[in-house]
């Protein structure tokens, strides 16, 4: 019946991504159509772009191949519960892969949108029941909260929530959302706060009950080139406890660079061979973490008139920890 072909063009469809080939008589049982039929449905997949590909002889039949665009997906109940679960893994605790955080996020927002309530009950359920392990050194981020922010920086929807600052305090925020960024284990929210009239960048781990208000925005336009630029120099700009200033090879400070998305912390100096990185961090221990990490050539620079006892007496306890290890390990040490 002709009220029918939406959803047997559907149906039509889904049935080529459970397997690899169908016959015409066996997708003619399985919709409940004459192969006439099929053949005419199967004209139309391929007049909207889809390459339904056909072979003839005793054992042909249709089947999908690889086209320029993707298909709808048609996910069973466990498959969609899973594909879930795999996201909401990746965004809370890091995939592990470089670069496919932020795509992970969106993907997660879509189907979050689509998926039914039972199916989402599921997913709740394995979330709170699961532990997993986690390596990374950035904090735990609700998957839920940002699947719902990547929603409404997608949707330009302003959104509402509580938001503690580093200092502890804590109080509702009005933002129009712009985009996610994932930095150094951590996610932050890049957006336009209404009541102080102005950008933001928000630690995600430390926002709660996300709240979009159902209005649309028009986007406004970053002060910077990009979101990860803007976060970059925002961070790079945030006061810190301890700061020291090493000299390392050209090629390094590049990297490290791009490693802490902080070039507005490289220096470089004028043989071209050489730059200055800017070392901060709120703690003695993440300061010396940063310090292991650079080569093995590097040097400091001393800075007149600025000493800090506590921030040395650190390090170098540190430095003896490190040779103790050697010691252990059969090294000769001066």
């Amino acid at each position: 019946m002709p009220q029918d072909l939406p959803a047997r063009m559907l149906r039509l469809l889904s049935l080529p991504q459970t397997r690899r080939e169908w016959t015409g008589a066996e997708l003619s049982e399985r919709l409940g159509v004459t192969l006439r039929t099929i053949r005419r449905d199967i004209d139309r997949l391929r007049q909207l772009g889809y390459p339904v590909e056909g072979t003839t002889g005793h054992h042909g039949g249709y089947h999908l191949s690889a086209g320029a665009a993707l298909p709808p997906l048609v996910l069973d109940d466990e498959e969609a519960v899973a594909l879930a679960v795999v996201l909401t893994t990746a965004t809370a605790h890091g995939t592990g892969l470089t670069g496919v955080e932020e795509t992970a996020v969106r993907a997660l927002a879509k189907l979050q949108q689509v998926l039914p309530t039972r199916l989402r009950h599921q997913v709740d359920a394995l979330r709170r029941a699961t532990t997993p392990v986690s390596w990374n050194t950035g904090a735990r981020t609700d998957p839920t909260a940002l699947a719902t922010l990547a929603a409404a920086c997608r949707d330009h929807e302003l959104l509402t929530f509580t938001y503690t600052t580093g200092h502890g305090r804590t109080d509702t925020r009005r933002a129009e959302p712009h985009a996610l960024v994932n930095a150094a284990g951590y996610w932050y929210l890049i957006a336009h706060d209404t009541e102080r009239e102005d950008w933001r960048t928000y630690r995600v781990d430390r926002l709660t009950h996300p709240t979009p208000t159902g209005r649309r925005t028009t986007p406004r336009e970053l002060p910077a080139a990009d979101p990860a630029t803007y976060l970059a120099q925002r961070i790079a700009a945030t006061p810190t406890r301890y700061t020291l200033r090493a000299t390392v090879p050209a090629a390094d400070a590049a990297q490290y660079a791009r490693t802490w998305s902080l070039p507005d912390r490289v220096h470089p100096h004028k043989d071209g061979a050489r730059a200055g990185i800017d070392l901060t961090a709120n703690t003695p221990h993440h300061l010396a973490t940063q310090i292991l990490r650079l080569h093995s050539t590097s040097t400091f620079d001393e800075t007149e008139g600025v000493s800090d006892a506590e921030l040395a007496a650190h390090l170098q306890e540190r430095g003896r920890l490190l040779l103790r290890a050697a010691r252990a390990l059969g090294g000769e040490v001066e």
